[in-house]
């Protein structure tokens, strides 16, 4: 599975960073939280579909 949380920067651009605004983390949380839901929805529907299809023959 493809880990989400890869970040190429270097230690210290991520130790010298300022925090993130709570409306930025409010922001990044609802984007991740919707491409999850897309994603479940999307397996379920392709999951859906193939039994469908089994059930015909």
């Amino acid at each position: 599975m493809k880990s989400n949380y890869v970040n190429t920067a270097q230690l210290k651009e991520l130790m010298t960073a300022p925090p993130m605004s709570a409306e930025r983390h409010a922001e990044v949380m609802r984007k991740r939280i919707a491409q999850r839901r897309m994603l479940e929805e999307a397996r379920e529907l392709k999951k859906a579909g193939d039994s469908v299809y089994t059930n015909k023959r």
